[in-house]
C-alpha cells in the first residue's frame, strides 16, 4: 500500500491524517496532567499539607489504576468498536480532572486521581490499536506515534503552565494547572463523528461492507481496497472459515504456541523497559532531580523543567521523520545506548559534582539528553511495536496486557522513587536505572525484529519458526488465490 504521489494526491487521501490527529488528543490531555504534576506537587504540599508518602501515592497511583483502564480498554474495544472506546477514554478522564481541580481535600484529590487513571489506561491502549489497524504499512510507524508526539506536547505545556501559573497563590495554582489538561479533550465530541471506524474491526465483526467503505477511503484504488479487504478477512478468519478454530483469546494468551509467545516477550518486554529505565521519575520528579543537583527556587526549578519539556518534544519529531526510514531497531539501539550513557553521566554528576556549577550544567544535559534518547526510540516506538506484531485476533487484548505491564512498571518506579532515593541516594537510583538500560540494550538486539515497511499480516510470520512458516505459506497462498479471483 502506498501513499498516492505528490500532486495526485485525491482529498479522501489528505482526511487520512485526521483520525491520527483527533485520537491522539486523549494522549494530549492525560500528559498535560502528568506534566502538569511535577510541579503542581509542590504546591499541593503547600497547601493540603501532604506527607511525602502521600506525595509518592498521589504520583504513582495514576499509573496503578490505569491497568484496570488498559485491561477494560481491550475487551471493550473488541464488544463497541475501536473509536467509542476512545471517547469512554475522554469522558472518565474529564471527568476525573475537573475532580481533582476543585478537590478540597486529599481524599477527594485521590478520587480524581483514580478517575483519570482508569480514564489514562483506556486512551494509552486503544489509541496505538486504532491508529495501527488504518494506516497504511509505509506509514505505519510514524503514523502510529503521532500519539507520542502529543504525549510530549502536552508534558511540555504542563510544564509551561507549571511555570506561568507558579507565582500565584497555593491555594490557586495548582488548581489551574490541573485545569488545563482539560482543554483539549473537549475536541472528541466532535472528532467521534469525523473519524471511521477501524476496517479490521468492522471485518471481526462481519460487517464487510462497512469494511469496504473505510478502505476506499484511505486507499488510492478501488482495486487495492479489494485486496486489502480480503487479506483482512483471511487474518481475521472470515475469509477461510474451516482454517480457524474459534478459541478464547485470554486462553490463547495465556498458553500461547511459540510465535504467540516469542510476541509477548517481545511486546510486554519491551513495554516493562519502556518504564523500569526510570523515565517517568525523570518527568515526575525532574524538579526533585535538579533540587539535588543544586538549583534553589521554585521558579527555577520549573524553568529548568521547561528545558527538559522542549527537549523532548524537539527529539519526537525527529524520531517520526526516521521511523520509517531507517527502521525500528536502528532507532531502538541510538536510544537505549543514548539513555545508558545520560543515566550514567547524570548519576556521577549528582553523586561527586553536586552544588557546583559544572555539576549542575552536567545534571541538566544528562536529563536532557535522557529524555532526548528516550524520544528518540524507546518511547514511540514501544507503542509502534505493540500494535503491530500481535494478529488481529489477539491485537487489543495482547496490547491491553502489554499496556498492564507498563503502567505497574511505571507506577512501581514513581510510588517508591522518594523512599528509594532516600535510602540509596538519587545518584544512586539513576545509577540502578543505568544498568537497566543496558538490560534493554541486549533484549532489542535478541528479541525485537524489524518491522518496518511489512503490512500487519506479513509481521505475524517474522515471530514463526520453519513448522509454522510452512502452514503461513498455505495461507499466503489463499490469499493470492483469493485476489486472483477478485
Amino acid at each position: 500500500m502506498k501513499f498516492c504521489k505528490a500532486g495526485s494526491m485525491r482529498p479522501r487521501n489528505i482526511s487520512l491524517h485526521v483520525p491520527f490527529l483527533l485520537l491522539s488528543i486523549p494522549c494530549f490531555s492525560a500528559m498535560v496532567d502528568v506534566g502538569v504534576m511535577s510541579g503542581a506537587i509542590i504546591f499541593i504540599q503547600e497547601d493540603l499539607k501532604i506527607s511525602e508518602v502521600q506525595q509518592e501515592v498521589l504520583v504513582g497511583i495514576l499509573s496503578i489504576i490505569s491497568l484496570l483502564g488498559s485491561l477494560a480498554g481491550g475487551k471493550t474495544s473488541d464488544a463497541i468498536g475501536r473509536k467509542w472506546t476512545i471517547g469512554l477514554a475522554a469522558v472518565i478522564f474529564q471527568t476525573g480532572g475537573a475532580v481533582m481541580a476543585l478537590a478540597p481535600s486529599f481524599k477527594v484529590l485521590m478520587i480524581g486521581r483514580l478517575m483519570a487513571g482508569v480514564g489514562i489506561g483506556f486512551g494509552v491502549m486503544i489509541a496505538p490499536v486504532y491508529i495501527a489497524e488504518i494506516s497504511p504499512a509505509i506509514a505505519r510507524g510514524s503514523l502510529t506515534s503521532f500519539p507520542e508526539i502529543f504525549i510530549n506536547f502536552g508534558i511540555l505545556l504542563g510544564y509551561i503552565s507549571n511555570y506561568a501559573f507558579s507565582r500565584l497563590p497555593s491555594h490557586i495554582n495548582w488548581r489551574i494547572m490541573l485545569g488545563v489538561g482539560l482543554i483539549p479533550s473537549l475536541v472528541i465530541a466532535i472528532a467521534l463523528f469525523v473519524i471511521p471506524e477501524s476496517p479490521r474491526w468492522l471485518v471481526v465483526q462481519n460487517r464487510i461492507e462497512e469494511a469496504r467503505a473505510v478502505l476506499l477511503k484511505i486507499n488510492e484504488s478501488e482495486k487495492e481496497a479489494e485486496e486489502k479487504l480480503q487479506e483482512i478477512q483471511v487474518a481475521a478468519g472470515s475469509a477461510n472459515a474451516d482454517k480457524y478454530e474459534p478459541k478464547a483469546v485470554w486462553k490463547e494468551i495465556l498458553c500461547p504456541t511459540p510465535p504467540v509467545r516469542r510476541m509477548l516477550i517481545t511486546g510486554c518486554g519491551i513495554q516493562c523497559f519502556q518504564q523500569i529505565t526510570g523515565i517517568d521519575t525523570t518527568v515526575y520528579y525532574s524538579p526533585t532531580i535538579f533540587k539535588n543537583a543544586g538549583i534553589t527556587g521554585n521558579s527555577e526549578l520549573l524553568a529548568a523543567t521547561v528545558a527538559v519539556g522542549f527537549t523532548k518534544t524537539l527529539f519526537i519529531l525527529i524520531a517520526i521523520f526516521l521511523i520509517d526510514k531507517l527502521g525500528r531497531k536502528p532507532l531502538l539501539y541510538a536510544s537505549t545506548i543514548g539513555m545508558t550513557v545520560c543515566l550514567f553521566s547524570l548519576s556521577l554528576s549528582l553523586a561527586f559534582l553536586s552544588h557546583a556549577k559544572v555539576g549542575i550544567a552536567l545534571a541538566i544535559l544528562a536529563v536532557c539528553g535522557n529524555v532526548a534518547s528516550f524520544s528518540v526510540g524507546l518511547g514511540p516506538i514501544c507503542w509502534v511495536l505493540s500494535s503491530e506484531i500481535f494478529p488481529l485476533r489477539l491485537r487489543a487484548q495482547a496490547s491491553a496486557l502489554g499496556a498492564v505491564g507498563s503502567r505497574v512498571s511505571s507506577g512501581a518506579i514513581s510510588m517508591s522513587f522518594l523512599s528509594v532515593s532516600r535510602a540509596i541516594t538519587v545518584a544512586g537510583t539513576f545509577f540502578v536505572f543505568g544498568i537497566v538500560s543496558c538490560c534493554a540494550v541486549a533484549f532489542v538486539h535478541y528479541c525485537v525484529p524489524e518491522t518496518r515497511g511489512k503490512t500487519l499480516e506479513e509481521i505475524e510470520v517474522l515471530f514463526k519458526d520453519e513448522d509454522d512458516l510452512q502452514e503461513s505459506e498455505v495461507e499466503m497462498g489463499d490469499v493470492e488465490r483469493l485476489m486472483q479471483k477478485s
